[in-house]
């Protein structure tokens, strides 16, 4: 079956998973967990043969490939995580922007195909994609982390906080995964010292000092975490700002390169 017509199927797979994930928000009878997430693992193993497939059956890290490869890495890391935890309502907020991603890299991006590189650096994007992916979900689990927080103080349990376990799984769990995101981005720097080769020429600095920066905001937060106890507010915004700081060094330069100056390589 073409692309053309994969990809709206997986992208409605996708959405129709977050309605019906979505049921207990709106005050309507929720559907059994389960359906909602058989749905978005079709969608996940859809998307995932889109990326190989369109992209040559290769990693494309060109900007708008690099976004729907990441995605799917979370869309497929939800489904493991509710495998543990029963966090649907994280799919709420993913599965959409998975949807969003594909579409767009298989309709509006320019056409790419992977740059060849050798097992060293597919090992270092290796850990760099499970890395990212792993650390979003905890970013995304942070956001839900503040909403709740902030409805216990307005005693205010309906919507997506209704929807949540609770609050204290939340947040275990949210530094569960900070904890296995920690260990797969000092895999991924280690391997970038390891095995990239000038990082002036690869336009690599600007990733390498920021992915540093993360490294040391997540490695803080776990020792506080450790050491001081620290949660809520504080854990919140360390994580948000350690997301951030990776948002910008995996995606930014492509940004700008790819997009804002259209510089295709």
């Amino acid at each position: 079956m073409p692309t053309a017509l994969l990809a709206p199927a997986a992208a409605a797979l996708y959405v129709l998973s977050a309605m019906m994930l979505s049921l207990p928000l709106m005050h309507r009878r929720p559907l059994p967990r389960v359906c909602g997430l058989s749905l978005a693992f079709i969608a996940v193993v859809i998307h995932a043969v889109i990326v190989l497939g369109t992209h040559g059956g290769g990693v494309d890290l060109h900007f708008f490939a690099a976004l729907s490869l990441v995605s799917v890495c979370v869309a497929a890391l939800c489904l493991v995580v509710n495998l543990m935890r029963p966090v649907a309502s994280l799919g709420i907020v993913v599965f959409p922007l998975a949807a969003i991603f594909l579409l767009v890299d298989v309709f509006l991006a320019p056409p790419t195909q992977p740059l060849p590189i050798d097992w060293q650096i597919k090992l270092h994007v290796l850990f760099a994609l499970l890395g990212f992916s792993v650390l979003s979900v905890a970013a995304v689990l942070a956001i839900l982390l503040a909403l709740q927080e902030r409805a216990l103080r307005k005693r205010r349990f309906n919507g997506i906080v209704g929807a949540l376990p609770p609050l204290t799984l939340t947040e275990s769990l949210m530094f569960q995964l900070i904890g296995a995101g920690f260990i797969l981005l000092s895999l991924t720097l280690l391997t970038g010292i390891l095995f990239v080769d000038n990082l002036f020429a690869q336009h690599l600095v600007h990733k390498t000092v920021l992915s540093i920066a993360a490294w040391f905001v997540f490695g803080g937060l776990l020792l506080g975490r450790w050491r001081y106890g620290w949660r809520g507010r504080r854990a919140v915004e360390l994580t948000l700002f350690g997301m951030a700081l990776l948002l910008l060094a995996y995606f930014g330069s492509r940004f700008v390169l790819e997009v804002l100056l259209k510089r295709v390589s």
